[in-house]
């Protein structure tokens, strides 16, 4: 491929940054932590401010782990107003460049390809890019770092490792500093898509650092890692062909739907969440006018007891709701243990086209197409007024907790 300029800008602290901007605080001298306290000292930090990263306070922890030394400011996650302010960034790339040239990565990270901007505006990568982050600044209040490569991947190891320390928050690295920049890098997990799985193995192949990657046989890592090993040894040398303008669409997608719980449920009790996820799954599946023929199910004790996971093919594929929770029950209640629940999962699979469903033949025909034209209904009712608007009677029960969740945007309050 030809070479071309990426850059990849990532939203400093950006949850907390948004909660100190938003109650005129200075991110830089205040103790700010992004957590809902009123879940627990297990509660996961999501965000705390540039201030407490200075003092080494890590980003991701729970809140019991918080040093003790500090007077903590306590923001509860408001996912809304993240995402507004992150759809208020990338209208500000906008003003840029065309939208075909900006991949949007994560809800404070976004790639853009300046190719072919850097002429029109006459500006070097490190000029356009400081352009485009004062802008940030200015539009936003928001402060950004960016990283600058020839490659998707070239910008993002410019970003995560070198952009950090760099006084400006702006690192470029280019082809002809792989051996320089890149190949040094250690430990492996620091470097974009190896994990810590990936690199313990790494590791017992006596791979250590990006340059024993490179310098591997890329038949032995496609042994060892398969399709997956090609990759790590082309990005150790540098090679990214990615295309920011090509919209990749999976083979086989999936439906997946998950929940913490904030206490120890009993087998009985979790019946009452696992009816409620399965009514949320389903009606999103019939939104996009799905149907599966296989669901999965996952239960994980409390204190480290293990769980299990479990799937089942369906007769016929189906989006009715009593019938994806007729399976997944059936297979909850034969392989459930009367151990404490804190994790459930609940996965469909094999997805086709809802142009036509095939009848039960042991249920009266008329039955079934009554169910089906209410679940549909419901749906509607729940896209015009809201989730909360109609729900099941347990949603009463102690134990529910739909009504909260559907308060909530990716697991966290809007």
């Amino acid at each position: 491929m030809e070479k071309r300029t990426i850059a990849v800008i990532d939203l400093k602290a950006f949850y907390s940054y948004v909660e100190c901007l938003d109650r005129n605080l200075d991110p830089w001298t205040t103790p700010l932590v992004v957590a809902d306290k009123e879940r627990g000292t297990n509660t996961i930090v999501l965000s705390v401010s540039p201030f407490l990263k200075k003092h080494g306070v890590p980003s991701r922890c729970r809140i019991k782990e918080l040093p003790k030394k500090f007077k903590y400011v306590y923001a509860v996650p408001r996912m809304e107003r993240y995402l507004e302010k992150s759809a208020d960034v990338i209208s500000v790339l906008y003003h840029f460049v065309a939208e075909e040239d900006v991949h949007v990565y994560s809800i404070d990270e976004a790639f853009v390809d300046l190719t072919t901007y850097l002429g029109y505006y006459k500006k070097t990568p490190l000029q356009m890019v400081t352009t485009i982050i004062n802008q940030i600044k200015e539009d936003t209040g928001l402060q950004a770092t960016a990283g600058i490569g020839d490659n998707f991947f070239l910008a993002k190891v410019a970003l995560d490792i070198y952009a950090k320390t760099a006084k400006n928050g702006i690192a470029r690295l280019q082809s002809n500093e792989i051996k320089e920049k890149l190949w040094p890098i250690t430990p492996l997990h620091k470097v974009w898509s190896i994990g810590t799985r990936t690199e313990a193995k790494l590791n017992k192949m006596n791979i250590f650092t990006v340059k024993d990657i490179a310098t591997s046989s890329i038949d032995y890592l496609k042994s060892k890692f398969g399709v997956m090993g090609e990759q790590l040894w082309r990005h150790a040398n540098g090679i990214d062909e990615a295309d920011i303008h090509e919209n990749y669409e999976p083979k086989e997608r999936s439906f997946t739907l998950g929940q913490v719980l904030f206490r120890d449920y009993n087998s009985k009790e979790a019946v009452t969440i696992i009816r409620e996820m399965v009514d949320t799954l389903t009606s999103r599946m019939r939104n996009e006018d799905k149907m599966c023929n296989m669901v999965s199910i996952y239960i994980g004790y409390s204190k480290n007891m293990g769980g299990f996971s479990r799937r089942s093919t369906l007769l016929a594929a189906t989006d009715d709701s009593k019938l994806l929770l007729d399976a997944v029950l059936e297979i909850y209640h034969r392989y459930v243990q009367d151990l404490p629940i804190r994790n459930i999962g609940i996965y469909y699979g094999g997805l086709v086209p809802a142009s036509h469903q095939q009848l039960n033949l042991f249920e009266d025909e008329d039955k079934q197409e009554k169910r089906h034209n209410l679940q549909k209904a419901v749906d509607k009712l729940h896209s015009k007024y809201g989730n909360n608007s109609v729900l099941r009677a347990s949603s009463l029960l102690e134990e529910s907790t739909i009504k909260e969740r559907n308060e909530y945007i990716g697991g966290h309050r809007k």
